[in-house]
This record gives structure tokens, sequence and C-alpha cells, in this order.
């Protein structure tokens, strides 16, 4: 990469709950754990009612939780590719704000599993700067492109993703990383000095 590119033109921010790691799969395991003889087994899209809201919280006020969830092959794809290409890395997650706990423990985890990248929990990833964003969630997408309209979007793919489209979003379901690795080139090299400038 040219020395004349500052590094803070290209940033890329990359979520942590279901892109880097396992949060849907670690919390429906869970819960079926809390699950009673007559309650009918959950999905992965189960409907959010006050009593699973609960235990969901339950859950994930249990020490350790969060700094124990699973690394997602697709979260770890894009960025792979991201660190070939040099972007500075952030793992931009939402920090819930019923379970202090979460947000030390996701520091610990992303100090385990992306020793390399910075580290921002928010309660609003539409506030946090990037070239990319990487993320399954559409509303956090919808809210970060409000602010970054020529901003790039790598959508890991995930139930609730299936159909989301924007013209800066690409979704990724394992299959299509040579198309990922083109548009995070397009962005870099956009963010490169024109010849004869310095």
């Amino acid at each position: 990469m040219s020395e004349t590119v500052k590094r803070s033109e290209l940033v890329a921010l990359v979520d942590m709950d279901g892109t880097l790691c396992d949060y849907q799969g670690a919390m429906l395991r869970d819960l079926e754990r809390l699950r009673s003889p007559g309650e009918p087994p959950l999905t992965a899209e189960f409907e959010d009612s006050p009593w699973l809201r609960a235990r969901q919280e339950l859950i994930r006020g249990q020490p350790g939780w969060w700094a124990r969830l699973e690394r997602r092959q697709q979260g770890f794809d894009v960025l792979e590719e991201l660190r070939a290409l040099e972007f500075e890395l952030h793992v931009l997650t939402k920090g819930p704000s019923n379970s202090t706990n979460a947000w030390a423990e996701k520091l610990q985890w992303c100090q385990a599993h992306v020793p390399d990248a910075r580290v921002t929990v928010t309660m609003d990833k539409g506030l946090v700067y990037g070239k990319v964003l990487v993320d399954d969630w559409p509303e956090y997408i919808h809210r970060w492109l409000t602010w970054r309209p020529r901003g790039l979007v790598i959508v890991p793919a995930q139930p609730w993703n299936v159909g989301f489209e924007h013209p800066n979003a690409l979704r990724y379901d394992g299959t299509n990383l040579a198309e990922v690795r083109a548009r995070l080139r397009t962005v870099r090299d956009a963010a490169l000095p024109k010849s004869g400038e310095a």
C-alpha cells in the first residue's frame, strides 16, 4: 500500500454478533436448555415475546457467556480479505444496555480472536466512521448507510437478511468471496492517490 495513503482512509468496521461469532447459535442452545417440556422447540427466527426476552437477558447476563461465543467462518473469511488489502480493522459491536458484563466480555472475545483490531462498543453504529461495514443486521446497515451513503457493506448471510438489497451492499453466502474481494479492492483503490498526486 502506498505510504501516502492515510490509514484512516481505509477503516473497515466489522460486527461481532452474527458476523464474527455465532451469537444466535449460542442463544438458541441456551434457550433450549431453559425450555419446559410443554413448550415447542425454537427455530432460528423465534418469535419475540416478553418471556423470551426475559430468558435472553438471563442468558446474556451469565458471567463468561459473551467471552465463550464460537467463531463464525463467514465473518473470518471477510476479515482475511480486509487484512490482505491492508484495511485498518475495527470491530464495531453494539453494547446491550441491560447486560453490563457484555461490554467487557466483548472486548475480551476480540482480544482473544481478533487481536489486531481496534474495538468499539457503542449504542449507535450509525455514528461510527468507516469506508466498509461488515454486518448481518439490516437495521444497523440502514442506519450506517444513512450517514455513509458512499460506504460499502458486506452482509454475511443469515436467515434474517435473506432478500436484503441495497446498491451499496453485497450479501456474502460463503460462495462469492471473489466478488467480495473485488468490491473491497475497489474501495481500497479509490483511496489510493491518483498518479502525480503526492
